[in-house]
């Protein structure tokens, strides 16, 4: 376009001008010089109508292919290329040849070398991943076992010692409170913390020995250190008030008794017994069944072992005492 060379790109301009003049020149040269040949046309019988014979012999079942006209001897000229104009000095540059591109490095496990005397271990030998066998694991588990019962073992015997222990209640003397049979639970920590009440129910050693291969009797403390207690009537005064028990089946079952040992009697008047320092006057609340303090007299508090507070058998009779 004309337009857009300006006053300053006459001259350009014109170069371009000669420059496509002398390219068609060049074009218009060599195309005279290399005259092509002249192409057979295919000719036809005069009066012959219809494709030719090939064609008409496939049609009618043969196996004649059609011919195609042979293709002509001539070939194409070849282009103008920028060389052909200006040299192999052109102004675009030859194109760097091509470089292979370099494979990326290959990192390799560099295995050390073997000391010698040394081979190197099979990789699929079995690797010991630390996992205890079934035999360390049986020994494990009963060590943890033997661990858990004989912790399980002391603390029982602790308790037992300090604290709580069972007893059976071998004979009916404290019915109907407690029956044959019935298991309770002893707190044996009570009467480190205060002192013997009236009414508990306690489990102490025998003041005559064992009787019957019993080394352990449970009664009712009915008088404490320093009160008198006598019977009248078949009911318990105690310093001559009369003491009420809501745990006999009838208030005036209990018999008399004559001076027990132990007493501190000044006038040794029977049917009475004045309960030493030290000591408490025990009875079974089966007064008409039960061999208590009326025949062995009044006992240590240190022979206390503690104080029955649970039923824990029979299940139906679950509760306190």
């Amino acid at each position: 376009m004309d337009g857009d060379y300006g006053d300053d790109g006459a001259d350009k301009r014109a170069a371009d001008d000669a420059w496509a003049d002398e390219l068609i020149e060049r074009a218009r040269a060599r195309t005279a010089d290399e005259s092509p040949e002249p192409i057979a046309e295919a000719s036809t019988p005069v009066g012959a109508t219809g494709p030719p014979r090939e064609y008409t012999d496939l049609q009618q079942g043969g196996l004649t292919q059609p011919v195609a006209p042979e293709e002509s001897a001539e070939r194409r000229p070849p282009l103008v290329t920028f060389e052909d104009l200006h040299g192999s000095s052109g102004a675009f540059p030859a194109l760097p040849e091509e470089q292979l591109q370099q494979p990326p490095p290959q990192f390799t496990h560099q295995v050390p070398a073997e000391p010698p005397g040394q081979t190197r271990p099979d990789p699929m030998h079995q690797v010991d991943l630390g996992i205890p066998g079934s035999a360390v694991s049986f020994r494990k588990a009963v060590v943890e076992w033997g661990s858990v019962i004989v912790g399980a073992l002391v603390m029982a015997l602790l308790v037992k010692a300090y604290l709580f222990q069972a007893f059976y209640i071998p004979s009916p003397s404290m019915e109907p409170t407690l029956g044959n049979g019935d298991r309770i639970i002893v707190n044996k920590l009570s009467y480190r913390l205060h002192e013997v009440n009236r009414g508990d129910v306690v489990v102490f050693k025998a003041p005559q020995g064992a009787v019957n291969g019993i080394e352990d009797l449970i009664k009712r403390v009915i008088a404490l250190p320093g009160e008198t207690i006598s019977t009248e009537a078949g009911r318990v005064r105690i310093d001559g008030g009369l003491l009420l028990e809501p745990y006999l089946v009838a208030q005036d079952l209990t018999s008399g008794f004559t001076l027990p040992p132990g007493c501190q009697n000044p006038t040794a008047a029977a049917d009475t017994c004045l309960v030493p320092p030290g000591h408490v006057f025990v009875l079974g609340d089966n007064r008409t069944n039960s061999k208590d303090g009326r025949f062995f007299g009044p006992i240590p508090e240190d022979s206390i072992v503690g104080r029955a507070f649970l039923r824990v058998w029979p299940l139906g009779d679950v509760g306190r005492l």
